[in-house]
């Protein structure tokens, strides 16, 4: 009698408000929240209420027809896929909402597609139906187009004087009408009955492709009665063969009843839900059978670090029973974690249980060694369920601290930060001398920073990191080396003659060949260290020598004042010269794997060019996608993920990996020496 739905859509579809219409319609909640006052039960964040958007997965629980439903509410942008991908991975079902408004759009696909990878029974829940803007006609089309056949309307709204007074029962052919705690018959309007009819074609012959039996009563038009279609909707949604659609208006908790019967009419309990695949400590896969009788297998999902409560630690039960006051394993530590209070949440509302049964959802506080991806297991029968899969970091920003001294702090928050998001890095670039953040878009590594003020009170800005250039030298030159001093007492006398050449290999090649011992052997590391130390900074903009063969040919010495420092100084006045060797500035080179639609071809690889990219291939692949192949400079792509967002409507999906040094173009080779030596002067 447990239902876990996970709520998915584009972003400003009104997930959240059907969470609220959700809970009030079914007592859970006393009051009905609005995201723009941010009294919403799950948008509590303080970063949440003052953008009026979700940034991250929620959770809440009602009853309803003696169920207990637990709602996931996940956001919607883009950029807290992460938050996305947590309520995905424990959720038995979704309802992905769709605006009347604007149709299906990028993130409608992105749900349908995560439920497909799961293999998430859904519904359609088309919102915003109210609106004199609605397009529902429309919109059913739109969701057939994407989506194929397997979607199949239940109902129709019906409108009056521009009002949503009801809908098309299309399962009953009747018509609702919407009352104050329920719904009242009313006949089907005569502009609707044909509408209505061909719904109902569809809808019968969505359910008779899950039967064989009934594709041949079909065939043979037999008519259906309500209970074998609703039967027959129950199997197809359970085996993700059909996507009822709904239609509702959540500002005005009109539609949500009929969703909630849905909910627990045809959507499967955990169950119901194929057995997980496990591993034991060998290796071996083990099956985890969503029973209360089999053993502890716990899934911690998601944590957040509460400035009051702790660490709090959301889970799933796949099997067997989590008890307070009891022990259990970390599968990945192989430690022992003492269970203290199980709490089942509200948004931020704690509700204190004793405990929770196979395939219910709570949280746990204060585990010491426990982290997102974790399975908690009964001792003696240790397996590890399968983790979250997180997108890869694609954006990097330079941290810019607002105070000196505080980059100590900020790594410190920031590190805090990652036990709650896994979709970001910290990384400090050694070259640059950069602290690097590593996101999914700017408006994460934006929230990110105002995270850290509000929660480690320590401030930061985020701007375009330095590129890490290189230099190296193409002309081969003989130059001479010579450090003499005298100050009284025992002077230093070092001399040398070196042959540079353009390298072969990466880093210094130091080779000899002195004649007659001008030059002690015992002299010579130390003139390979005078080199080696360097090639760490390039003559023209400061910035390292990737190849370089030096060949010590001559030099001189002295009996009293030569010593292995003054022959290094020598080395490093040969060095200097090599201004006269030809030098020029190596940019990094990165190869850029793009994967779009191809409607937006002709966008990226112009976008491409302008980034003095070479494309290297376009290959088609599935679906109507295009892989696009490209060598771009890196200088040129740290908002890219930004960039390709917006060209594709978030359709785009790109990799990008360094793969070598190319001399960089004459005018980027002046600006980098002026801003080199701009720096040397601040």
């Amino acid at each position: 009698m447990i239902r876990n739905v996970c709520l998915l859509s584009h972003g400003n579809a009104g997930k959240t408000s059907l969470t609220e219409a959700m809970l009030q319609c079914a007592g859970a909640s006393e009051r009905f929240g609005n995201v723009a006052d941010g009294t919403t039960v799950t948008d509590f964040d303080p970063e949440e209420i003052k953008r009026q958007i979700s940034i991250s997965t929620s959770l809440a629980h009602c009853k309803w027809l003696d169920c207990k439903i637990n709602i996931i509410d996940t956001p919607g942008y883009f950029d807290f896929v992460g938050e996305i991908m947590q309520g995905v991975r424990v959720a038995d079902s979704a309802v992905i909402l769709i605006s009347a408004k604007s149709g299906v759009s990028v993130g409608t696909e992105n749900s349908w597609n995560y439920c497909d990878e799961r293999g998430l029974p859904r519904i359609i829940f088309v919102n915003k139906v109210d609106s004199s803007h609605a397009k529902f006609s429309e919109t059913i089309q739109q969701v057939k187009d994407a989506f194929g056949t397997s979607v199949a309307p239940l109902q129709l709204p019906i409108k009056q004087d521009d009002n949503f007074i009801g809908f098309v029962d299309i399962v009953k052919m009747i018509g609702r009408k919407f009352e104050a705690n329920g719904f009242s018959d009313m006949e089907i309007p005569a502009d609707l009955i044909d509408e209505a009819n061909d719904m109902h074609a569809m809808l019968v012959e969505s359910v008779a492709s899950t039967d064989d039996a009934l594709m041949e009563r079909f065939f043979n038009d037999d008519k259906f009665t309500v209970e074998e279609i609703k039967s027959a909707l129950r199997k197809g949604i359970g085996e993700a063969q059909i996507a009822p659609l709904l239609c509702g208006a959540t500002r005005q908790n009109l539609g949500v009843r009929y969703l909630l019967d849905c909910i627990c009419d045809y959507f499967p309990s955990p169950e119901e839900r194929p057995a997980e695949i496990a591993k034991d400590a060998n290796d071996n896969d083990v099956e985890v059978k969503p029973l209360a009788t089999e053993p502890l297998r716990a899934l911690v999902f998601k944590t957040v670090a509460d400035p009051y409560v702790g660490k709090m630690s959301y889970f799933k039960v796949f099997s067997g029973e989590l008890n307070a006051d009891s022990t259990v394993v970390n599968s990945r530590t192989g430690e022992n974690e003492k269970i203290g209070h199980i709490f089942f949440m509200n948004g931020k509302k704690q509700i204190e249980t004793k405990k929770a049964t196979t395939g219910d959802l709570g949280v746990l506080t204060k585990l010491a060694g426990t982290k997102t991806g974790d399975t908690l297991c009964k001792p003696g029968s240790v397996v590890k369920l399968e983790g979250i899969k997180f997108p890869k970091p694609n954006i990097e920003m330079a941290i810019v601290p607002k105070a000196k001294g505080d980059e100590e702090k900020i790594a410190a928050g920031l590190n805090k930060l990652k036990d709650e998001d896994k979709t970001f890095d910290l990384y400090t670039n050694h070259e640059t001398h950069q602290m690097i953040i590593c996101g999914i878009g700017e408006q994460h590594l934006d929230i990110l920073a105002s995270k850290l003020k509000s929660k480690f009170a320590v401030d930061m800005d985020i701007d375009a990191p330095r590129v890490a250039y290189r230099e190296a030298f193409r002309k081969p030159l003989r130059v001479e080396g010579k450090h003499k001093k005298q100050s009284g007492g025992h002077g230093q006398f070092g001399h040398v003659w070196i042959e540079f050449e353009p390298g072969t290999e990466d880093g210094l090649t130091f080779k000899e060949k002195v004649f007659g011992g001008s030059v002690p052997r015992n002299y010579f590391p130390a003139v390979e260290k005078g080199l080696q130390e360097c090639m760490s900074r390039g003559v023209l903009a400061g910035y390292p020598v990737v190849s370089l063969t030096a060949t010590l040919v001559d030099g001189s010495y002295h009996p009293v004042d030569s010593s292995e420092m003054a022959f290094k100084m020598a080395a490093t006045q040969a060095y200097k010269q090599l201004v006269n060797a030809s030098p020029v500035i190596l940019e990094p080179i990165g190869h850029l794997e793009v994967i779009i639609p191809d409607d937006y071809m002709g966008d990226v690889i112009g976008d491409i060019n302008k980034r003095r990219g070479k494309v290297l291939g376009m290959n088609p692949i599935e679906k109507g996608l295009s892989q696009v192949d490209a060598d771009v400079p890196m200088a040129e792509m740290h908002k890219y993920a930004t960039d390709l967002r917006s060209m594709s409507q978030s359709r785009g999906k790109f990799t990008f990996e360094f793969v070598r040094y190319e001399d960089a173009p004459s005018n980027i080779a002046e600006k980098v020496i002026a801003e080199a030596k701009k720096d040397k002067e601040d």
